[in-house]
């Protein structure tokens, strides 16, 4: 394994934690939109969170499966950070 592709694959994870972190920052937001009866705001927010972490992680397993795991793996710290962040059981 070379130096770029322990680059590439740093960056994927990085790209995957900042992502997850917004996407489950996001999600209480969408709850909350939901809870205040804001449905067609929070239905956008919650397709729009969707498909942008669909199309990492498609870009990512384009890439192979280095990239893919690297990149899920930021989405899964991201999610035990923020939960317990905020106050919630990982």
């Amino acid at each position: 394994m070379s130096l770029g592709d322990l680059a590439r694959l740093a960056a994927f994870f990085a790209a995957g934690l900042a992502l997850g972190a917004a996407s489950f920052l996001l999600l209480r937001k969408n709850a909350s939109l939901y809870v205040e009866g804001a449905v067609w705001r929070s239905a956008a927010i919650h397709f729009g969170r969707l498909a942008v972490m669909a199309a990492l992680l498609v870009l990512a397993a384009l890439q192979g499966a280095g990239p893919l795991l690297a990149c899920a793996l930021g989405v899964v710290l991201a999610r035990i950070v923020v939960v317990r962040r905020l106050g919630g059981v990982a």
